[in-house]
């Protein structure tokens, strides 16, 4: 596997969730772009991150001046996040379909992060997927138990799920938030915490960039989450 000394030992230090970011997305892109790195799996992890701010802009959530995409950009004609052909959805007309929308983008999401794994023989990607899906359906599960509806109607992905995984303390921390954004907190920092354990198989490869890189992703949309709830 190749190694990154000179770019990992560069790069600036990554302070707990909860911290200003020591550098830009973009700037870290750049970093790798140049020093020929695992660009590929890591514009991946940035994905995920431009996917839910996408999702935001179509809520209405946010403006478009607030966006912050890496892989993503606005398409000029109807100032929409403009999709990759991997991610794109049949769309209809029906309530159902409406109602589904945002869990295919999620499930062709997933799947096409899992098969970037394997193309890029990624060992940290594959993991960070099979936690993400597992988290996600975990608190899928979670929400349709209390509305008494089957979960498994609104799962993604579940063939790339870790299933080794125990989310049971996050949900009970989670499903006791006073707040939603105290809730998001208990799943970012299990996040984070999660990404910290990893760092035992790291020795200045790319799974070491890849790592960092979705650290300081989550280190931004933290930074963005708050600075919504204060606005």
């Amino acid at each position: 596997m190749q190694r990154y000394d000179y770019l990992l030992s560069a790069l600036p230090g990554l302070e707990p969730l909860g911290a200003v970011p020591p550098m830009t997305k973009q700037e870290f892109m750049e970093k790798v772009r140049e020093s020929r790195g695992p660009s590929q799996s890591i514009e991946m992890i940035m994905l995920s991150d431009d996917l839910m701010q996408a999702e935001a802009l179509d809520a209405g959530e946010v403006e478009q001046d607030q966006l912050d995409l890496v892989v993503l950009s606005v398409a000029s004609a109807d100032e929409s996040v403009a999709l990759p052909a991997a991610l794109c959805t049949e769309t209809g007309d029906s309530q159902e379909n409406a109602r589904q929308a945002v869990d295919q983008l999620w499930q062709r999401y997933f799947v096409h992060a899992g098969k970037t794994a394997k193309k890029c023989h990624s060992r940290f990607l594959k993991a960070w997927v099979g936690y993400e899906v597992a988290l996600r359906n975990a608190l899928v599960t979670a929400r349709a138990q209390a509305l008494d509806l089957d979960p498994t109607h609104y799962w993604v992905a579940t063939d790339w799920a870790d299933t080794d995984l125990d989310f049971s303390g996050t949900l009970t921390a989670w499903s006791a938030a006073a707040h939603p954004l105290a809730g998001l907190e208990v799943l970012d920092k299990a996040r984070w915490d999660w990404l910290e354990e990893q760092g035992q198989w790291f020795s200045f490869a790319a799974d070491e960039l890849e790592a960092y890189a979705a650290k300081l992703m989550l280190l931004h949309r933290w930074r963005r989450l708050t600075a919504e709830s204060t606005a």
